[in-house]
């Protein structure tokens, strides 16, 4: 069906000619897609997958979407499937690779930006620990627990021990709230409250705890809920 277009309207050459910026959301997909089906171009599908699962969030549905979830999508098999994933991927590190080098310890904000899109569209709790260096430089990230949507279960002992390992001196942890809603719980409070205390003993300080929401962050750092013991950052 595409063959019936002219050839000024087809992804593929609209692209070629005037750059990729002049394509549609649902052009750009298909550019992607390369192929329809008998009864729907490639733009015709991945507008129907914009229109299924992007009403709101537009291309960036793609972020959350299942590989099984794209396979509903008449047009879209396995093979495409994977691709897609493959380019929400690709486009989630694109994006924290071009925020590491802005990322400070003085800088909450900064440190949320560079998690955000990682986190902010998980369906699960995840608690994670950003190391830094003696420079307030980003020095290692790691996934330290996965829990439900209620609750994330993160044990200080493996914290401490990743923090050593990588000759840590300051730790910030960071976790999501999956309801889009960055205000932390008071179990969380006293989550940070127990981390930041054992830091103080290992001298490795827990500097702050970001709760992530949807495109929003509440520092405790910020907000004055974390005891981090009179440590300032150098």
């Amino acid at each position: 069906m595409m063959r019936t277009l002219p050839p000024s309207e087809l992804p593929y050459e609209k692209c070629r000619k005037d750059g990729a910026g002049v394509l549609s959301d649902a052009e750009l997909l298909a550019v992607i897609l390369r192929t329809g089906t008998r009864e729907q171009t490639s733009v015709e599908v991945a507008g129907t997958l914009l229109k299924k699962f992007g009403s709101r969030a537009g291309l960036s549905c793609l972020m959350t979407l299942s590989g099984g979830e794209l396979q509903t999508i008449d047009g879209i098999g396995p093979v495409k499937a994977v691709e897609l994933l493959a380019v929400a991927e690709l486009c989630r590190r694109i994006v924290r690779s071009s925020k590491r080098p802005s990322v400070s310890l003085r800088d909450p904000s900064s440190i949320a930006a560079y998690f955000m899109e990682d986190m902010c569209y998980l369906s699960q709790e995840e608690m994670r620990v950003a190391m830094f260096d003696t420079r307030n430089r980003l020095l290692h990230e790691m996934v330290l627990s996965m829990g439900t949507v209620n609750a994330s279960l993160a044990s200080p002992r493996e914290l401490f021990l990743e923090a050593l390992r990588y000759g840590a001196v300051y730790l910030v942890l960071l976790h999501n709230h999956p309801s889009g809603d960055p205000t932390p719980s008071e179990a969380d409070i006293r989550l940070t409250t127990r981390m930041a205390s054992a830091g103080d003993l290992l001298h490795i300080p827990v500097m702050d705890h970001i709760v992530i929401g949807d495109h929003s962050y509440y520092s405790m750092r910020e907000e004055g809920h974390l005891p981090y013991g009179g440590q300032e950052i150098i």
